[in-house]
């Protein structure tokens, strides 16, 4: 049960290259289950000498995001890890926010494949610390597996960690930008707004 003296924001992470409406939709069941007021969405920084060539900008990736979240009074964009210094992590995120913050209990929102693979992030241990981590159920996943993934990380690492219950959509940013550079339809994958600005800039070519 939530401190009703304290605030409960989630936190969506990622490269947004593009933002689809698997992402939308795993946001608004998070905001939903786990009664958060809002939900940032939190495009990451590209260093120059790193950008995918085949990808969008910075830029465009934010104008991407503020597109997509427009219509949704509880979804904010947040501009925490965008810059052109390099890579932040996580950790660092977390802490800063925390700081700045101290009354607000923070959701990280993040994928059973992330889960996994949670070992091998920038100290998990801070992280954990500083986050309740929600993980979504993913259809693909054997349920027992994800059981003794969850189980792993809250006895190694002293976590709370929450499944996330949301409709499960198979697809991918990476599946995206391949349909649109071969041409094929990605209607309804993509926010119609995101998609007439991706086709305006001609960003993963295909047009």
């Amino acid at each position: 049960m939530k401190n009703p003296m304290r605030h409960a924001v989630g936190i969506m992470g990622g490269t947004f290259d593009p933002i689809h409406i698997g992402h939308l939709i795993l946001a608004e069941s998070a905001w939903q289950q786990f009664s958060l007021e809002k939900v940032l969405f939190m495009p990451s920084g590209n260093p120059p000498h790193k950008r995918n060539r085949d990808g969008a900008t910075n830029q465009q990736r934010v104008d991407m995001v503020r597109l997509a979240i427009a219509s949704n009074p509880h979804f904010e964009l947040s501009l925490e890890e965008m810059h052109e210094q390099g890579y932040i992590y996580t950790k660092e995120t977390l802490r800063r926010l925390r700081e700045n913050h101290p009354d607000t209990d923070y959701y990280f929102i993040m994928g059973a494949d992330s889960l996994l693979a949670f070992d091998s992030w920038n100290g998990p241990e801070e992280i954990c610390r500083q986050c309740i981590l929600t993980v979504a159920v993913r259809d693909s996943m054997d349920p027992d597996d994800l059981e003794r993934a969850i189980e792993h990380v809250r006895i190694r690492y002293s976590a709370d960690v929450r499944k996330l219950e949301s409709p499960n959509l198979d697809i991918s940013s990476h599946n995206i930008r391949e349909w649109l550079s071969e041409g094929w339809s990605t209607r309804y994958y993509l926010p119609d707004e995101v998609l007439t600005y991706i086709l305006d800039k001609d960003i993963y070519g295909g047009i």
